[in-house]
């Protein structure tokens, strides 16, 4: 008999053949309407729903589907997943820590180098006919300070220590024994202490503005901010002060508190770079997304322990 996964997400279709092929029934609903609607339709066929941080799973969706075994997340965060009505229920909930670390990585590297070296200006300026050679600041050997160190952590951590000889510096709740970098109690204490600060680490509660006014003004004004990870870590009023007022150099953004809106503050600031929620995203990383929910589903199925379980 086969399974049923109701597949909430949007961004890994190309891949989702592979489930398929392995036997699974799929119900695809990516918009709020056909969620509702395959919830309400197929609430006693449902068995498995794969979904993602921001999209999550409410615990009226998961109170309304009796069959509900297991919640696939694909990336790192779970975040509007509600764990405690899962749990509740005894449902396991997995998430695609890892997956897609690489893509994410390179994408910090390159809104880094283009925050810092002020590549979009340049670019918009050389097509205009301009010929602005504006001096901007050198990356290699920038002191680098990563929130949370994770798979997405480490793989920052390691191109800009082994491809720019920077300094890297990181704060997680309990330091890490088996790297070489340095570790701070706080991300005030961190932020203090280096020239860059990227944020990765997971959304939610426990994390919603970490980066706030003090943080800010510990990295300066010849400090820079890169978020690759969640809006809500940082205070984003906070941050356009700050940049507004020449008390940080620049930010680069992935993500946004109510995306798809982009406040018009941040557009309006030539000290920023900002992208569509798009680090993770890669054929590459979509594959390998894909492949470990695969993985999940199969050895769960099986009666085996998950590959990536999140702890409830």
């Amino acid at each position: 008999m086969h399974k049923t996964v109701l597949v909430l997400v949007e961004t890994v279709d190309d891949y989702l053949p592979l489930l398929e092929q392995a036997g699974y029934r799929l119900i695809r609903a990516p918009s709020p309407q056909l969620r509702a609607e395959a919830i309400q339709r197929h609430a006693h066929e449902i068995e498995a729903v794969l979904t993602r941080g921001p999209l999550g799973l409410t615990g009226g969706e998961i109170d309304a589907l009796p069959k509900l075994q297991i919640i696939c997340v694909i990336g790192a965060g779970y975040e509007q997943v509600d764990l405690a009505a899962a749990a509740a229920r005894g449902i396991t909930v997995t998430n695609g820590a890892g997956a897609n670390a690489d893509a994410v990585a390179d994408h910090t590297l390159a809104l880094l180098l283009a925050l810092l070296r002020d590549i979009p200006r340049a670019d918009a300026s050389t097509r205009r006919g301009e010929w602005n050679r504006v001096i901007s600041p050198s990356v290699s050997g920038k002191r680098l300070g990563i929130l949370g160190l994770g798979a997405v952590g480490l793989a920052i951590a390691r191109r800009a220590h082994l491809g720019f000889a920077m300094p890297v510096s990181y704060h997680s709740r309990t330091p890490r024994q088996d790297v070489p970098y340095t570790w701070y109690d706080s991300p005030l204490h961190l932020a203090d202490a280096v020239d860059i600060l990227v944020v990765a680490t997971p959304g939610g509660a426990n994390t919603r503005h970490l980066v706030d006014t003090q943080v800010l003004e510990a990295l300066g004004a010849e400090g820079y901010l890169v978020n690759i990870a969640r809006a809500s870590v940082v205070d984003t009023q906070a941050l356009v002060t700050a940049l507004q007022h020449g008390r940080l150099a620049g930010a680069a953004l992935d993500v946004f508190d109510d995306e798809p809106a982009v406040p018009d503050a941040l557009k309006a600031l030539g000290n920023t770079v900002l992208t569509p929620h798009v680090a993770g995203q890669s054929p590459e990383a979509a594959r390998d997304t894909v492949a470990l929910v695969l993985r999940n589903l199969q050895a769960f199925f099986a009666g085996e322990a998950v590959l990536t379980p999140v702890r409830q």
